[in-house]
C-alpha cells in the first residue's frame, strides 16, 4: 500500500471552497482509496492544508498520475493556486 500526501499553502486571494471541492474530484479516480483533505491545526511549518490518498499497488500510483482529470487538476488547479507543498509517498515498515 502507497500512502501519497501533499502538504500545501495557498496563494493570497485563491478561494479555498472551489479549491478544495475540485480537489476533493481526485477521490474517484480509479484506484484511489481512502481521500482525505486535511487542515493543518499544527504552527511548525506554513502549510495549511493537506490531500492524503492510498494505492494498493504501484500500478495504480500510476495510472492515478497519469488520468486525465489529476492531470487537468495539476494544470488547471493546483500549479494557478498553490504558492508552496511538500509531495511525500510512503509504505509501510515492514520489520
Amino acid at each position: 500500500m502507497i500512502q501519497h500526501t501533499v502538504a500545501f499553502r495557498l496563494a493570497p486571494g485563491v478561494d479555498e471552497s472551489a479549491f478544495l471541492e475540485r480537489a476533493g474530484r481526485l477521490a474517484t479516480i480509479g484506484g484511489v482509496h481512502r481521500f482525505s483533505v486535511l487542515r493543518q491545526v499544527g504552527t511548525k511549518n506554513d502549510f495549511t492544508h493537506a490531500l492524503s490518498m492510498h494505492f494498493e499497488t504501484q500500478a495504480d500510483y500510476d495510472n492515478y498520475n497519469t488520468h486525465d482529470e489529476h492531470v487537468a487538476f495539476v494544470n488547471d488547479v493546483w500549479i494557478p493556486a498553490v504558492a508552496e507543498f511538500i509531495e511525500l509517498d510512503y509504505v509501510a515498515h515492514e520489520g
